[in-house]
């Protein structure tokens, strides 16, 4: 069914549940009062950055980290020191960066290992780095021996498989770099075993990737003006179809594109978009948006009880309490 605003927004019922007395949460369904602590304001932990993306919480040391992608810097937030510098170049160093418009490091997650892997724009790889000795590790590069445009972002699925989108942000140019190999923008699976596969070609600009909860559904969002959608995917790329349509949301007064998301237990879709992040059921409906009056890169859980939503929202670090709980919280 197509989606529209207006199907959302229409009845007298919805506009009842948008007048929730909260400037920061815009209500479209009533699923969203479960999931959603609907007095919960937001909350601006830190600022200043050029465009801050890839949040991950580790619980280990309960912290988050995050980064600056233009800037070169990744940051590590917690709440007895606010934000400090954590890798400075997160990616590579200026003077290796002939080419990049944007040579650090971007998206974030922690591996089941502990350790931390690393989307390098710089190097063109996705990293696995050692918390304890900070050593990094290329582990993907290249793909039929070609290298990969600029690695965005990455999950990683229960039996160790990585999946990760490689869009061409990083290059100066983008599609039309000198430097650029691939002939697609792919999504790819990096297997235990080593092997890399391309599941999907024919997507613009694949963006964030996020797995369902049984791992049997891969999200990837395309961060394409045109076609602003988020995908649902067989992880082996055998289907896939769009979940969610941001278009009818867009609007001068509602910056950002469909980019980072994260998973509850419950199967339910943070997803930035237009105006801030989206709450999806698991069937792409609809069913709230935490307005952060900004375009927002990214989205994850964290805290001690994983109920705590941070967003990489332009030039901040925001976070919400919510009542769901993170998938990796299960």
């Amino acid at each position: 069914m197509k989606q529209t605003r207006r199907g959302f927004m229409g009845s007298a019922a919805a506009a009842t549940l948008i007048s929730a007395c909260n400037p920061d949460l815009e209500i479209f369904d009533a699923e969203a009062h479960s999931l959603l602590d609907i007095s919960a304001r937001l909350e601006v932990l830190a600022s200043g950055y050029t465009w801050s993306e890839g949040p991950v919480w580790d619980r280990a040391r309960n912290s988050l980290y995050f980064t600056d992608v233009p800037e070169n810097i990744a940051w590590k937030w917690s709440e007895a020191s606010g934000a400090t510098e954590f890798l400075a170049p997160s990616g590579v160093a200026r003077e290796q960066a002939t080419g990049f418009r944007e040579p650090g490091a971007n998206g974030l997650a922690i591996s089941h290992d502990g350790s931390l892997l690393i989307c390098n724009h710089g190097r063109r790889a996705v990293e696995r780095m050692d918390f304890e000795t900070g050593h990094r590790k290329i582990i993907a590069a290249t793909f039929n021996g070609k290298k990969f445009n600029s690695p965005n972002d990455v999950v990683e699925a229960p039996d160790g498989s990585l999946f990760f989108t490689d869009p061409p942000y990083g290059l100066e140019g983008m599609n039309d770099s000198p430097l650029k190999q691939q002939d697609a923008n792919g999504v790819y699976r990096l297997s235990p075993d080593g092997k890399i596969t391309r599941l999907i070609d024919t997507m613009t600009f694949p963006n964030g990737i996020v797995l369902s909860p049984d791992s049997q559904t891969l999200y990837v969002s395309q961060s394409d003006p045109d076609q602003p959608v988020i995908l649902r995917m067989a992880p082996d790329g055998s289907s896939s179809s769009v979940l969610f349509d941001a278009k009818p949301f867009m609007s001068d007064t509602a910056p950002g594109l469909p980019d980072g998301m994260a998973v509850t237990r419950s199967g339910h879709i943070f997803a930035t978009g237009p105006g801030g992040v989206f709450l999806l059921a698991s069937d792409g409906k609809p069913l709230a948006r935490i307005n952060t009056g900004k375009a927002t890169a990214n989205c994850c859980f964290g805290d001690a009880d994983g109920r705590t939503l941070y967003m990489t929202a332009h030039d901040t670090l925001m976070r919400i309490r919510t009542t769901s709980i993170g998938l990796a919280w299960s």
